[in-house]
């Protein structure tokens, strides 16, 4: 196994001891447990203690544990999403994670400037719990249908937002979760973007796109063609190589997880045949497995 990236892919905090058994058969090094706005009810002591059951022994890594929601207002079902956040970092290290990622939330249709204030407020908190704690914050880059001017869920979506956001909290373990596919739907180029970004990038998502330049000139991107669409890993248009190339360049030494269930073709029954086409892909794209040197 090469040492300093595994390859990956997201499964769901709940059905983590259900699923992680049926498919980490295929050659899955890491597990980035995710949670939908809130951890529930569940166990997380218990839960951690089962999955470490479970994977330990085949060397795979819990990577991250994620919490996707908006914790800054609180409101609707998202009322449980901040104490979820405080939980999972108190948890992280049993799962042996030393990564909770997310959303920053958002103030909802507000511009991403009016978020800035309580993004500060609620983050340098939980910046400070987590330091506690050895575990370092990633936001992930979706912008989950906003804009600048407007939307919910996230401002950590764009890098003019990222440079308020740690300005606002310049606290050494706040930083991104980022993937290239969020970026190409706004029709940025992710490896300039990353070449500049990449001390900040602490977790990385295995998440592709493909922009159809010719309705995009043809149609522009606000009428009623679809223009670009998320992809699994080695069916989009990144170059991976070069992806991880700038990674092993500034010391990255995380995990890539294949965010799934997003590609137009390979879904459904053909969903993990995607998935582990995009293992062995990134895989082949970091150089394959790990060879020693002579001595």
């Amino acid at each position: 196994m090469n040492p300093s990236i595994r390859i990956g892919t997201l499964v769901g905090g709940h059905d983590a001891v259900r699923v992680i058994p049926q498919i980490m058969q295929h050659g899955f090094e890491s597990f980035n447990l995710t949670f939908w706005q809130s951890t529930g009810s569940l166990d997380l002591a218990e839960t951690a203690k089962r999955v470490r059951d479970i994977v330990d022994e085949h060397g795979i890594t819990i990577s991250a544990v994620s919490v996707f929601g908006n914790p800054l207002t609180g409101s609707g079902d998202n009322a449980d999403t901040l104490a979820s956040w405080e939980r999972v970092i108190d948890h992280a290290q049993l799962f042996g994670a030393e990564i909770v990622s997310g959303f920053t939330g958002r103030l909802t249709n507000q511009p991403i400037d009016e978020s800035i204030p309580r993004f500060k407020e609620v983050f340098g908190e939980l910046a400070r719990r987590a330091a506690d704690r050895g575990v370092r914050i990633a936001f992930e880059n979706c912008d989950m249908g906003g804009t600048w001017q407007t939307g919910d869920w996230n401002i950590a979506h764009n890098p003019t937002a990222w440079e308020m956001m740690f300005n606002a909290v310049p606290d050494e373990n706040v930083g991104l979760e980022w993937e290239p596919c969020h970026q190409m739907v706004s029709l940025i180029d992710p490896i300039p973007q990353l070449r500049k970004w990449a001390p900040k990038v602490f977790h990385v998502h295995g998440k592709d796109a493909t922009i159809a330049w010719d309705v995009v000139k043809e149609h522009g991107v606000h009428g009623p063609h679809e223009f670009v669409w998320h992809r699994t890993p080695g069916f989009g248009d990144s170059n991976w190589a070069d992806i991880i190339t700038i990674l092993r360049q500034n010391g990255y030494q995380g995990t890539i997880d294949i965010e799934g269930w997003h590609d137009p073709v390979y879904r459904d029954e053909l969903e993990m045949t995607g998935q582990v086409h995009a293992l062995n892909y990134l895989k082949h794209c970091r150089g394959g497995s790990f060879v020693p040197n002579p001595v």
